[in-house]
């Protein structure tokens, strides 16, 4: 069973058991967050629901589990002939969730 939401504007697929790294929540970590933009749905076999555009009665339960910052990334700009160089490090805020539950609606 597995079902792909969205929030964050992004788009997960998600499956019970399994930790995804989304972009940051006002949650607590232990608190228990329902996702309803279910796009599509799917029990494992031949059976798959697209939604138009999500699915009706869907929804995924997820326990929030901590929240941290990403890797550090480093954007590097420079211009040729011109003695243009600028340097930016950035890390994106994300909160980790673990899938509790798929419900197919």
């Amino acid at each position: 069973m597995y079902a792909f939401f969205q929030t964050g504007g992004k788009q997960f697929r998600a499956e019970p058991g399994v930790r995804l790294r989304i972009p940051t929540l006002q949650n607590e970590p232990g608190d228990s967050v329902t996702f309803e933009h279910v796009l599509l749905t799917g029990d494992g076999e031949e059976s798959v629901r697209v939604g138009t555009p999500t699915v009706d009665g869907a929804s995924v339960t997820a326990e929030v589990l901590r929240h941290g910052r990403g890797d550090k990334i480093i954007v590097f700009k420079r211009k040729r002939r011109k003695g243009y160089r600028k340097k930016q490090g950035h890390r994106q805020n994300f909160t980790e969730i673990r899938i509790d539950a798929v419900a197919l609606g």
